[in-house]
C-alpha cells in the first residue's frame, strides 16, 4: 500500500533542488570567469598599439566641420532687365581682367536711355526759357521804374509849382492838394509795380530751382542708366577662373540676377560650422587647425556669424598658408578649434584606450608585461592625450582598446 508523502518532505526536496541549481549556476559563472581570465592573460604585440610617454605641449580642441572656399569670388549680376544674347566663356575657363564673359541684349534699356536723355534736354530748355523770362521781367521793371520815376519827378514839380502859385495869389489850396494827391498815387503805383515784379521774379526763381532739381535728378538717373548699360557688357574685373555662368541663351534675366562667378584660386579660406552649444567658446582670433587629408594647416577665426540656423553657427577662418596646393574649392575638411594649451606636460598619442572619463585604467608595458594603472587625463585632441599621473616619461602606454582585459591586472605580452 502506497504511503502519502508528507508536506515537509516535499518542501525539503524543493529546497534541495533549488540549492543544487544555484550551486550549478555559480560554478558555471566561476568557470567562465576562470576560462576568460586564463585565455585573456596574454596578448600579442601585433594585436596592440603603444605610444611612449613624452614631455611636450598639448592643445585642447573642439571638433567642427568646414568647407574650403576661394578667398575672393566675384558674383557678376545683371545690371538691367534683359535677355542673354551670347555666352563667351564656360565654367572652368581662365579669364583675364576685361575679358568678356557673356553679352546681354540691351535694346530695351537703350530705348529707355534715349527717352530719358530727351526728357533731360527738354527740362534744360525749360530752364533756359524761365531764365529768359526772368531777365525780361527784370528789364521790364527797370524800364517801368524809370518811366514811373520820370512821372513822379514831373508830379513833384507840379506840386512845387502849385505851391508857388498859391503863395503868389494865382492858385488855390485845392490845386495844391490835387497835385500832392496825384504824386502820392504815382508813388503808390510805382511801389505796387515793383512789388508785383519782385514777387513774379521770386516765383520764377523758385520755378527755375525746381526745374534745376528735376534736371539734376534726370541727369543722375541718366548717368546711372548709362553706368548700367556699360556694366551690361559682362566682363571679368580681375584675373581668375569662371566657376559658374548662365548659358541659357535667349533667357530673360532680371536686374540683380546672378549671371556668372569668377574665383581667384590662388588663395583660399575656410567656412566652418559648429553646434551653437559652443557659442560661448567661439570668438574672433581663436586659433584653428584645419586637417586637409593628412596635412595640418594653421589659421584663426576672423568672424563669427551673428545668426544661428538649425542649431548651427558659422564662422570664417583665415589660413596662414592660403595658397596651399592641398586646397580645392568646396572641399570638406575637419576643423579643430584650439580653446586651451598646456605646455611641458606628459603626453601620449591618442587612441581608443582613452575613450572615457577623466579617470580611467590603462596598461603600461613593463618587463614584457602590460600592467594596469589608474591615470588622470587632462587635455585631449586628435593627436595627443595629457596624462597627469600614473606614468612617467619613457613609459610605453597601450593606446588600443583593452576592454577585453578590464578584469586583468597584468597581461603577458608575447611576440
Amino acid at each position: 500500500m502506497d504511503k502519502e508523502i508528507t508536506q515537509e518532505v516535499t518542501s525539503q526536496r524543493r529546497r534541495k533542488t533549488i540549492t543544487i541549481a544555484l550551486i550549478s549556476i555559480l560554478a558555471l559563472v566561476v568557470l567562465i570567469w576562470l576560462i576568460r581570465t586564463t585565455l585573456k592573460s596574454s596578448v600579442s604585440k601585433n594585436e596592440i598599439t603603444t605610444s611612449v610617454v613624452e614631455i611636450g605641449n598639448i592643445e585642447n580642441t573642439l571638433n567642427a566641420t568646414g568647407e574650403v572656399l576661394p578667398e575672393f569670388e566675384e558674383i557678376l549680376t545683371s545690371p538691367i532687365n534683359a535677355s542673354i544674347q551670347k555666352v563667351s566663356m564656360d565654367a572652368g575657363n581662365k579669364v583675364k581682367a576685361g575679358q568678356s564673359i557673356l553679352t546681354l541684349d540691351k535694346s530695351a534699356t537703350q530705348t529707355d536711355y534715349n527717352k530719358m536723355k530727351f526728357q533731360l534736354e527738354s527740362k534744360q530748355n525749360e530752364i533756359k526759357k524761365l531764365k529768359l523770362d526772368l531777365n525780361k521781367s527784370f528789364f521790364d521793371i527797370q524800364s517801368n521804374n524809370d518811366i514811373k520815376k520820370l512821372h513822379i519827378d514831373n508830379l513833384t514839380d507840379a506840386v512845387e509849382n502849385a505851391k508857388r502859385l498859391f503863395k503868389a495869389g494865382g492858385g488855390t489850396r485845392e490845386g495844391i492838394e490835387q497835385a500832392e494827391l496825384n504824386l502820392k498815387v504815382a508813388q503808390l503805383e510805382k511801389k505796387q509795380l515793383e512789388n508785383e515784379v519782385q514777387n513774379k521774379q521770386k516765383t520764377m526763381q523758385i520755378e527755375i530751382k525746381e526745374a534745376e532739381i528735376a534736371s539734376d535728378i534726370l541727369s543722375s538717373d541718366l548717368s546711372a542708366l548709362q553706368r548700367k548699360l556699360n556694366l551690361a557688357n559682362i566682363v571679368a574685373t580681375r584675373a581668375g577662373v569662371v566657376t559658374y555662368v548662365n548659358k541659357n541663351i535667349g533667357a530673360n534675366v532680371r536686374e540683380g540676377e546672378s549671371l556668372a562667378r569668377i574665383a581667384d584660386l590662388s588663395s583660399f579660406k575656410v567656412q566652418g560650422s559648429i553646434s551653437d552649444n559652443y557659442l560661448d567658446q567661439l570668438h574672433a582670433g581663436l586659433p584653428v587647425i584645419v586637417m586637409v587629408s593628412e596635412t595640418q594647416l594653421r589659421g584663426h577665426v576672423v568672424n563669427v556669424s551673428p545668426s544661428i540656423q538649425n542649431g548651427i553657427i558659422s564662422f570664417d577662418i583665415a589660413l596662414d598658408e592660403r595658397n596651399s596646393k592641398q586646397l580645392r574649392p568646396n572641399m570638406k575638411v575637419d576643423v579643430y578649434l584650439v580653446t586651451a594649451t598646456h605646455n611641458h606636460i606628459m603626453r601620449v598619442a591618442n587612441g581608443p584606450a582613452f575613450k572615457g572619463p577623466d579617470v580611467l585604467d590603462i596598461f603600461v608595458i613593463h618587463n614584457g608585461k602590460a600592467e594596469r594603472r589608474t591615470v588622470h587625463v587632462g587635455l585631449t585632441n586628435f593627436d595627443y592625450v595629457e596624462l597627469k599621473d600614473g606614468v612617467k616619461p619613457g613609459d610605453a602606454v597601450v593606446t588600443s582598446d583593452m576592454k577585453e582585459y578590464k578584469n586583468s591586472k597584468e597581461i603577458n605580452v608575447t611576440d
